[in-house]
């Protein structure tokens, strides 16, 4: 079984950008350099042959390349309760739009569809139950912006769990066309 899912990384420049924004929340576990990145389909564990269904369907998708730049902070939460910290990416709708092609892709080789809404953003940190309140942490970096960098390709990840948290490799990169 492979673990996997679509994303993309940002340029060296803008991880290191957003690495200066981490810390200072006790029980946060901030990403590595190598876990930032903005996912644009998770697909989950799959067997040798679907996957390679799905590395042929990803080859097939035509999509123009696009820029984008980090624009502030969030969080999302389990019952009111912060679970992790993400910086967003503005504007959404070129990413939005690619998540809905790569989705589509996916359900015509019997993937289930996508269901949950989408929000394209870089997680930054997964919280513990026991984590400080990141309201301050928010507050401080609200404004966070990093001027737009161009999004030529996409990859195929797969992902290893582990003590210390997700390893992502990438397997496959597929380029974004010049033009639509």
């Amino acid at each position: 079984m492979q673990r996997l899912f679509v994303g993309f990384r940002p340029p060296l420049m803008v991880r290191e950008a957003l690495r200066r924004t981490m810390g200072g929340i006790p029980g946060a576990r901030w990403q590595s350099d190598d876990q930032l990145h903005v996912t644009l389909r998770f697909i989950g564990e799959v067997e040798r042959p679907v996957a390679e269904d799905v590395a042929l369907a990803l080859a097939a998708i035509r999509y123009p390349r696009f820029d984008v730049a980090i624009d502030g902070v969030g969080a999302f939460d389990s019952r009111g309760k912060p679970n992790a910290l993400w910086a967003g990416i503005r504007p959404r709708d070129a990413a939005t739009g690619l998540h809905k092609k790569i989705d589509q892709a996916l359900v015509r080789i019997g993937l289930a569809a996508e269901h949950r809404a989408y929000l394209p953003h870089i997680t930054l940190a997964r919280m513990a139950r026991t984590a400080a309140d990141p309201d301050r942490w928010l507050a401080d970096h609200a404004g966070l912006a990093i001027p737009a960098f161009a999004v030529t390709h996409f990859l195929l990840f797969e992902s290893r769990l582990g003590s210390e948290g997700a390893s992502y490799d990438a397997i496959e990169r597929y380029a974004l066309t010049q033009t639509e």
